[in-house]
């Protein structure tokens, strides 16, 4: 349902059932940054990088902290500008699913970065924001700690990737299966 308020000559649809600009690319620049930084983490985790495998890690790293940034600001206009509501005859389950999936991944991006930080202070690596400027320290250096933590880094990393492909999947669905416009709508608006 379209409705529409005129405010003076101007019509203004309120019920575009697109989102907005700022929305979809705060969306799309999460989507590329995650969708880079894991594989390059598969990456350096395997050390497959050869002679790139420390250009790698301080790849990996400033996307990490650049992510902080981004997820920051996507979480605070996400509070202020609720999501646009799922097809009316969307059954009750596939929302319980389709909202955890979004907090769970909203949850997971914000505490990652920090881990990575966390577990690459312990180490007693630098992170070098892409060559700019660097992050301080958060915890001593401690070997068994970083250890530890970057298990715990790369766990959160491979739930990412599979909230990421339920979401991706779920979005495909939705294109080509239910044939709807809630992957358009993030899309084109």
């Amino acid at each position: 349902m379209v409705t529409s308020k005129t405010s003076g000559a101007l019509r203004i649809d309120i019920s575009s059932g697109a989102y907005s600009l700022t929305a979809r690319t705060l969306h799309w620049i999460t989507a590329a940054l995650v969708l880079t930084t894991i594989p390059l983490g598969v990456v350096i985790v395997n050390e497959w990088g050869g002679r790139l495998q420390d250009p790698l890690y301080d790849l990996h790293r400033s996307i990490g902290a650049l992510l902080i940034l981004v997820i920051i600001v996507r979480l605070g206009y996400r509070l202020t500008h609720p999501p646009l509501p799922l097809p009316d005859d969307i059954p009750p389950m596939q929302r319980v699913a389709a909202r955890a999936t979004h907090w769970a991944l909203y949850g997971l991006l914000v505490v990652q970065p920090f881990v990575g930080w966390a577990a690459t202070s312990a180490y007693g690596a630098q992170i070098v924001v892409f060559g700019l400027f660097e992050l301080p320290p958060i915890l001593s250096q401690d070997r068994a700690l970083s250890d530890r933590l970057f298990v715990v880094h790369a766990l959160i990393g491979a739930a990412i990737a599979g909230l990421v492909a339920l979401h991706i999947g779920a979005a495909l669905y939705h294109h080509f299966v239910r044939r709807d416009r809630v992957l358009m709508r993030m899309i084109t608006g």
